[in-house]
């Protein structure tokens, strides 16, 4: 089975009321980035691994529930506050209560933290750089030299981060780049929501240092740029319950798909249907493997061929070409 290895810095621990008429229970989970990825990693057959920084006692407690998820975890352990967070679910919307970064990484951590993640990657078939739960973790330069570290040891880095982390990643340079809309719109790197613009700023994202980019657009069709190649990647549209990790379940199965040895676009469908069908579920990043699979055969990639880009319609682009097999 594929081995992927995911960078998770400060994976958290989260707490969540729920309720119905018969009364209120309460959810521990281990979450975060890069452990919603796992899950769906996990849940798609691959051997994960992840290397963190685990604190305190909410580290301790992540970790036992992260080896029950059937994770390998290696970890630096220090003492301090962890990430946490504390949600209440019971009115069928999420209300958070208490929500904690949990303290900086040291100098001494973070280079233990880094020894640890390239010894794990050299022995993985992919890399999945994730972010920390708080902004002031770590610096965002530790991406940009590990991705040019792992680039140097020849192992794929996919990578799903915003603004300094994501720069500093690009710099790095890295097999795949995931984005959203919204990231690209109110980053100013894309100057509006509109096809052209955002190919356009995938374009940019390519110069930076991605070879390949897809955009995530919610409620439309995703976009990915490979080469002189862009297209749209259409899927069917399901009921939602729950949107977050819904890009978390996308790029960890385009992860799961690139580290097996598939296409790009193979890859694109598995992860549309990923993220598609997480919607449908409270839980991130969870999916069920061969319902995932299924979809994924009925997600059309098209490329969008020279003057289409300003057609924003997916019926418009979905009659004016044909599905690419590629």
């Amino acid at each position: 089975m594929p081995d992927v290895m995911i960078f998770a810095p400060s994976p958290l621990l989260t707490v969540t009321l729920e309720g119905d008429p018969s009364g209120t229970d309460l959810h521990l989970h281990a979450g975060g980035q890069g452990v919603w990825q796992a899950r769906m990693l996990r849940t798609l057959g691959c051997s994960v691994s992840i290397c963190s920084v685990l604190t305190g006692e909410s580290g301790r407690v992540v970790q036992h529930l992260l080896e029950d998820d059937g994770i390998t975890v290696h970890a630096v352990i220090r003492e301090g506050r962890g990430a946490a967070y504390v949600h209440d679910r019971r009115t069928g919307e999420r209300a958070p209560i208490v929500e904690l970064e949990g303290d900086p990484l040291s100098r001494h951590e973070l280079d233990e933290l880094y020894a640890l993640t390239l010894r794990e990657a050299l022995g993985s078939d992919l890399v999945l750089l994730s972010g920390p739960f708080g902004d002031e973790v770590l610096p965002d330069d530790v991406y940009r030299r590990l991705a040019a570290d792992l680039r140097a040891a020849a192992r794929p880095v996919v990578v799903d981060l915003a603004g300094g982390r994501l720069a500093a990643a690009l710099d790095g340079g890295v097999r795949l780049a995931k984005v959203s809309d919204a990231e690209l719109t109110s980053s100013g790197q894309a100057t509006d929501a509109s096809v052209p613009a955002l190919v356009a700023a995938a374009e940019r994202l390519r110069g930076a240092g991605a070879e390949s980019v897809v955009v995530t657009r919610a409620g439309h069709a995703s976009l990915v740029l490979d080469g002189a190649t862009a297209a749209t990647v259409q899927v069917p549209v399901m009921e939602e319950v729950d949107t977050r990790g819904a890009g978390d379940s996308l790029t960890a199965a385009i992860a799961a798909s690139l580290a097996a040895g598939d296409s790009l676009h193979d890859a694109v469908r598995l992860g549309a249907a990923a993220g598609a069908l997480n919607v449908t579920r409270h839980g991130l990043g969870t999916g069920d493997a061969e319902a995932i699979r299924r979809l994924s055969e009925q997600v059309a990639i098209a490329p969008i061929e020279a003057g289409e880009g300003s057609l924003d319609s997916l019926d418009e682009l979905a009659t004016k070409v044909q599905v690419d097999g590629a």
